[in-house]
């Protein structure tokens, strides 16, 4: 199993986005504001949650295509095939 697998990736969402909303409402009691900072930190931590996902993810995949054409370049080696695979 994977070190980042989805319930990692889940906990670490739900205390990220809990912890934005604490200090969110924290700045909304201390100045007042009541909900903006709140609705602001909210944004600010979903918007950094979906990016490191999209991050995360882009990785994987560059990741599995380089392990792939690495698998085909070996294949093509081992049989003597001269037919190249477009990646």
């Amino acid at each position: 199993m994977r070190a980042d697998s989805s319930l990692g990736q889940g906990m670490d969402a739900a205390l990220v986005v809990a912890v934005f909303l604490g200090v969110g409402f924290g700045l909304d009691r201390w100045a007042g504001t009541t909900p903006w900072m709140t609705i602001g930190c909210f944004a600010l931590a979903t918007i950094g949650l979906f990016y490191t996902w999209k991050s995360r993810y882009s990785a994987r995949m560059d990741e599995l295509q380089a392990q792939r054409v690495d698998d085909a370049t070996r294949h093509r080696q081992a049989t003597g095939s001269e037919r190249m695979i477009e990646p």
